[in-house]
């Protein structure tokens, strides 16, 4: 019989690492349930749809794996050129990722825009799918129950096998972490691809942009979210401030794409405008750890989202 010293020790598990993305129509809860299994705020949120207008990646860190997640605008039927850009950013994330979660809210039965998202999706067959059904602290266990059975005629019928088909509710923390404990197997075996203590890969710049955006859309009529983009000009610290009491200067501009627009974000006496400051200021001072001093104009880029010209100005 082998003494305890010459028994060989039990194989660890390799570690695993790789790219899971979330899609779905808009406003389908991507950005809110990245946030969650990131467990800080890395995307932006918002009742309005197509508040995400590019790939976000939040990094999950275990000691088994580290997931990173791509949160993907919502794919829709573009009526701008801005619209078919961001569609095609999605395309583009669905080919290179190893995972791809496909979000569908619990409270609204299935509609065109999801079974135009899962025909798509059939059409890529060697990358594992998940069928996510998320808002689920909004229904019953009947209406999640015929929700559950509605994705696997889907599946069935477009010919899609889902790896998963997993409930979650971001706001109430429910199978978060079930979601997570089901993606790690199915990544590559690999070592981190992003340093620990890393969050996300987004520069500073564009996350303060996005803050102001975010803050910029509460409370907005219904034509105007889609015309706001913001752009962070410059941010510097103050000169001559003492150690203790450091201040980081963040000059940035809120694009409309009409004057008649301009009234709306700013509001009476400058009223509105001011609140978009402060509250987004509240956010990036979190965000960066320091004090800010948030300088904000609001300019007009006429027709911004089908001009190329405009669009590559602000970064689409």
């Amino acid at each position: 019989m082998a003494r305890m010293s010459d028994r060989s020790p039990e194989p660890t598990a390799p570690h695993r690492a790789g790219f899971a993305c979330f899609v779905g129509r808009p406003n389908a809860g991507k950005s809110t349930l990245t946030n969650a299994l990131v467990g800080t705020k890395v995307a932006i949120t918002s009742n309005r749809p197509q508040t995400t207008r590019h790939t976000v990646r939040g990094i999950v860190h275990r000691p088994d794996a580290q997931l990173v997640l791509v949160d993907t605008p919502g794919l829709h039927k573009p009526r701008t050129l801005l619209g078919e850009r961001l569609n095609d950013v999605v395309r583009t994330t669905w080919a290179e990722v190893d995972v791809i979660g496909f979000c569908l809210p619990a409270d609204q039965k299935l509609g065109p825009g999801d079974k135009f998202i899962a025909k798509e999706l059939a059409a890529i067959k060697k990358t594992p799918k998940i069928a996510i059904v998320t808002k689920t602290d909004l229904v019953d266990s009947k209406a999640l129950a015929e929700q559950l059975i509605a994705i696997q005629r889907l599946g069935a019928e477009l010919g899609i096998e889902w790896a998963e088909i997993v409930p979650v509710s971001a706001v109430g923390d429910k199978q978060v972490q079930l979601l997570a404990d089901l993606i790690a197997p199915m990544l590559p075996e690999s070592p981190p691809l992003y340093p620990e203590g890393d969050l996300t890969d987004e520069p500073e710049m564009v996350m303060v942009a996005e803050l102001i955006r975010e803050a910029a859309l509460e409370g907005v009529r219904d034509e105007l979210p889609h015309s706001i983009a913001v752009v962070v000009e410059e941010m510097l610290p103050r000169e001559n401030r003492p150690k203790d009491r450091p201040l980081l200067d963040i000059h940035a501009n809120v694009y409309i794409e009409r004057p008649s627009q301009k009234g709306i974000i700013i509001g009476p006496k400058g009223s509105r405008l001011k609140e978009v400051g402060m509250k987004s200021r509240k956010h990036i001072e979190a965000l960066l750890g320091t004090p800010v001093y948030l300088d904000l104009h609001v300019k007009v880029a006429k027709d911004w989202q089908r001009d190329p010209k405009q669009l590559r100005k602000l970064g689409f």
